[in-house]
């Protein structure tokens, strides 16, 4: 397929091999910003194989890196002003750091992309330097059998590379750290925002309804009155789950994500029942308020357990022992939640 970063070709033993360009333009960062707010991000891609930086030689080094677009420009961005071969594993359009989780980042997969690459007639060397955050989907010693390449794993920062070559393919410790501070966990933001809103364009329309259609008054104002208060609250949880609690993170007590956005969800619900009873007295039942100071909690816990994969400092027997016993305990209080709001609209 035509892809619009490569810029003519290097010539080697085994045929062409498109030269990339290491200047971001326009439409890559616009297809950035759509991934980033999930629009096609299952479908950004690169077409796996051997790429080439600069002018790189038979002496020049070999990156690695997933065929998630994201990741790939990423890495060529860090090139300028490097010769390099790049070779892009097929992870099915998977990050890095998800696609080694998941197996597609993996040993098989990069010794078979070395051979069908001819890679060794290409280079003179036996080395291939791959993300740190590869590792868990990597064994080197396996590799190494397949294909006869020594696996050497580089910083975790794409930007970390040119410093990381010229040490000698040494890495600092804190070239080895992976952070996850405020920026990073904002830019993930909208991934899980955007998800929430999709799953809530239905349960939006029917909480409206539902809150036209209980006693108390006409249909219009209840629509206005109870129907908007509970599309409220839906938006007072997607607010305090996936977007207050991954920015506040580290500042939140508390280990396990479910607690986290849990705090967040139960400030939150206190402070749309506190301004439920300032501006609607008339209208704030003890049934209603109660189901909201349960579902927009309960609510905000689970979306807040989303961020366990991208942290730094989760672990999967730990996340899947903290969902045992909080999606329990979530869906039991959005059950009470919704059973005490159809009480307040149908029985009260």
């Amino acid at each position: 397929m035509e892809q619009e970063f490569v810029r003519g070709s290097v010539t080697t033993p085994v045929g062409l091999v498109p030269r990339i360009s290491t200047k971001l333009e326009w439409r890559d960062r616009w297809g950035t910003f759509k991934v980033r707010w999930a629009f096609g991000r299952m479908h950004y891609t690169v077409e796996p194989g051997l790429y080439a930086a600069g002018e790189p030689t038979p002496e020049s080094p070999i990156l690695v890196t997933a065929n998630y677009k994201l990741s790939f420009d990423c890495l060529r961005a860090s090139l300028d002003g490097i010769a390099a071969w790049v070779l892009v594993l097929d992870t099915k359009g998977i990050n890095v750091w998800c696609a080694a989780g998941k197996g597609t980042f993996g040993t098989e997969e990069l010794a078979g992309r070395v051979e069908s690459s001819g890679l060794a007639a290409v280079v003179s060397h036996r080395r291939l330097i791959l993300p740190q955050l590869a590792g868990p989907g990597v064994a080197a010693h396996t590799v190494k059998k397949l294909c006869g390449f020594r696996v050497v794993y580089g910083p975790i920062r794409a930007a970390d590379i040119k410093a990381f070559v010229d040490a000698g393919f040494k890495a600092t410790p804190r070239m080895r750290l992976k952070t996850f501070d405020t920026r990073e966990r904002t830019v993930l933001i909208p991934v899980e925002l955007v998800d929430a809103l999709k799953t809530s364009l239905w349960v939006l329309p029917v909480v409206l309804l539902i809150g036209g259609l209980g006693a108390g008054g006409s249909f219009r104002e209840n629509l206005l009155s109870h129907g908007f208060f509970g599309v409220t609250g839906i938006l007072t949880a997607i607010l305090a789950g996936a977007v207050l609690t991954p920015i506040l993170l580290p500042w939140l007590p508390g280990r396990a994500f479910s607690v986290k956005g849990l705090i967040v969800g139960v400030v939150a619900a206190t402070v749309l029942a506190g301004m439920r009873i300032h501006w609607q007295p008339q209208s704030s039942g003890f049934l209603e308020l109660a189901a909201w100071l349960l579902i927009v909690p309960a609510a905000a816990a689970y979306m807040a357990m989303n961020f366990t994969g991208a942290s730094t400092y989760t672990s999967l027997s730990g996340v899947r022992k903290e969902m045992r016993v909080a999606v329990p305990l979530q869906i039991g209080a959005a059950v009470a939640g919704v059973a005490l709001w159809l009480g307040s609209r149908f029985l009260a």
